[in-house]
């Protein structure tokens, strides 16, 4: 007994049903209008980046942060970073001092500096 394949995928249920293969089902220019050739490699455009933004990711946070932002907004950016230099300087020169006068060697006075920047930019100080 021979099984065939209706439309709707039974066994004698209604519609035509598919008798032979696929291959022989279409031929002439219906096939070679169906049939496109696949390409073995695909490629794909690598995403476009945009430039990193110099954003400071403090902007706007911690108790001093609107006193900068409006200080800078109004002395203007290059002024702003000029003092914000000398200050940071002037800074590190009195931790280097304080770390004389208690004995502390270089690795501390370092360990100092760096928790002095982690409290100003907590503080809105580097905003």
């Amino acid at each position: 007994m021979a099984s065939s394949i209706s439309a709707t995928g039974f066994k004698g249920g209604f519609g035509t049903a598919f008798m032979g293969s696929w291959g022989t089902s279409i031929v002439g220019e219906d096939h070679a209008m169906l049939v496109k050739p696949v390409p073995r490699h695909v490629r794909v455009a690598k995403p476009v980046k945009s430039p990193p933004m110099m954003k400071n990711v403090n902007e706007g946070k911690g108790l001093f942060a609107p006193v900068v932002v409006i200080t800078r907004q109004i002395i203007g950016k290059k002024r702003f970073n000029q003092l914000r230099g000398k200050a940071i300087a002037l800074h590190s020169q009195v931790i280097t001092e304080f770390c004389k006068s208690i004995g502390a060697d270089a690795k501390q006075r370092q360990g100092l500096i760096r928790l002095a920047k982690k409290n100003g930019e907590r503080l809105g100080f580097l905003a």
